[in-house]
């Protein structure tokens, strides 16, 4: 099989060839067909997350490393111990993956487990041209989903769904916002009129990406580069947000959700952009305002989210298609802000 992997961080990626894994036991083989290209390959691809005032949070992985963690591929070789699996079937990968033993893993929240064994992170992921799925458990089918599209609900789907459950129910268009329009933002309109049936407020500063939410489905826009957006905001949420999802994860993004809300009001950071906020302790018990962190979502949260997919109540969002040798430029055009949508890698 070949890869295409990180050898040193921040360095492009170099095509490596190696021998094709064997499945054992519960493991099952796929050939990639597509692979999603998501923001946080940046990060992972650069070995650090910023947290701000010059601090990094380095990515402790062992080089070389294969990232893609939105993962759709064909079966082509199954384990002994694999039931109800065929080889030839199609299937979206769920990546998030734990060490199985620990209290989050069994609460059922391997996301979050501290022995992580993520696919495209922690295990060879999309951007190699065959991923050992260690069970299939995490294998969804994608219904009638674009191919080039599947891959991405394993992550910004489920992020977007996972995100939103935390402020559910949602009851009307202007009680929650949007900050970022990009792939994640865009994949949270479209679930959150398929799974609360709103029209939410969406905020960017790139008018493209704006209008690109406009005519799928967002209630208003907003530029929030502009120095009227704010009491603009402030009026058309009726006096203070009830909710804000912040995809970006930057300073002002943050500054400007946690700023945004209502007394009570609850505040989602999910992006991962860097940086870091500042807020007046006694404001936090006056306003009861609440700040959340959501990251990714469970293999719980996927199987809701694919039921609907499955079912055809998500709309699907553009998605950038090319392939597979064109990964560095595709990481490169994500990073700069050029790309509408979802972008995925094809084999």
């Amino acid at each position: 099989m070949k890869a295409y992997q990180v050898v040193e961080p921040g360095l492009p990626l170099i095509e490596n060839e190696f021998e094709t894994p064997a499945p054992e036991g519960t493991e099952i083989l796929l050939k990639t067909v597509a692979c999603g290209v998501c923001h946080s390959d940046i990060h992972i691809h650069e070995g650090y997350f910023d947290l701000g005032s010059g601090n990094k949070l380095p990515v402790p992985l062992q080089t070389p490393y294969t990232l893609g963690h939105e993962i759709f591929g064909e079966v082509v070789a199954i384990g002994d111990k694999v039931e109800n699996i065929e080889i030839g079937q199609r299937y979206v990968a769920f990546p998030w993956i734990g060490c199985g033993e620990c209290n989050f893993c069994e609460e059922g929240n391997g996301n979050l487990c501290n022995a992580a064994n993520v696919l495209g992170i922690h295990r060879g992921g999309g951007f190699g041209d065959h991923v050992l799925v260690p069970h299939s458990k995490y294998l969804f089918d994608k219904g009638d989903t674009p191919d080039e599209l599947a891959g991405s609900y394993a992550c910004s789907g489920l992020t977007a769904y996972s995100a939103l459950k935390k402020v559910a129910p949602i009851t009307n268009d202007n009680s929650l916002v949007i900050i970022g329009a990009g792939g994640v933002g865009m994949m949270a309109l479209q679930i959150a009129q398929a799974a609360f049936s709103i029209n939410p407020i969406v905020v960017d500063i790139d008018d493209k990406k704006l209008e690109l939410a406009k005519k799928s489905g967002a209630s208003s826009i907003f530029n929030s580069s502009k120095e009227e957006s704010f009491m603009e905001l402030f009026e058309a949420t009726g006096g203070g947000a009830i909710s804000v999802i912040d995809f970006v994860g930057a300073e002002s993004s943050s500054n400007l959700g946690y700023n945004l809300l209502r007394k009570g009001g609850t505040l989602v950071i999910v992006g991962l952009f860097g940086g870091q906020i500042s807020i007046p302790l006694p404001m936090i018990p006056i306003m009861s305002k609440n700040l959340l962190g959501s990251y990714v979502g469970n293999l719980q949260e996927m199987e809701e989210l694919m039921d609907l997919v499955k079912a055809g109540k998500v709309n699907p969002i553009p998605v950038v298609s090319r392939p597979a040798s064109e990964a560095n430029s595709t990481l490169e055009d994500l990073k700069k802000g050029k790309i509408l949508g979802r972008a995925s890698l094809i084999y």
